[in-house]
């Protein structure tokens, strides 16, 4: 029973600690630190599986195997947090450096400045040209 509320704590902790903002050298000693605290019970878990069977009842899981199973679950959850927030700074700053791209050429061209334009532009620029000659051209 007890195993279970120490279970859903750990979660919670994690995260928290996962989605707490970055940007302090600690927050990333922190993980290290933890990343290498499961590098180290991997490792003994692999060459003393007796002990892994041990914390595991000392804890109230039944197996050992069970028992990695939820530190799985939580690794797993960190990993998808860690992603999640990931995925939203590169889609922030995706979106940021488009708009930047934008207001760029339209100030460059309200000014008449040459601006190097990507392949896509000078195609559909070169077929609206062909197509503007067509309507231009008697019939």
């Amino acid at each position: 029973m007890w195993i279970q509320i120490l279970l859903i704590l750990a979660i919670i902790v994690l995260g928290y600690f996962v989605m707490r903002r970055t940007g302090s050298d600690s927050h990333l000693a922190v993980r290290r630190m933890i990343f290498a605290l499961f590098v180290i019970a991997a490792i003994l878990s692999v060459l003393f599986p007796q002990w892994l069977s041990w914390v595991a009842r000392l804890v109230g899981v039944g197996r050992g195997t069970d028992l990695l199973l939820y530190a799985l679950v939580i690794v797993f959850l960190i990993i998808v947090f860690t992603q999640y927030r990931r995925n939203l700074a590169l889609q922030r700053q995706l979106t940021l450096l488009a708009r930047k791209i934008a207001l760029l050429e339209a100030d460059a061209r309200a000014h008449r400045v040459d601006v190097p334009r990507s392949q896509d532009a000078t195609a559909d620029d070169q077929s609206q040209a062909v197509t503007r000659q067509s309507d231009a051209s008697p019939s």
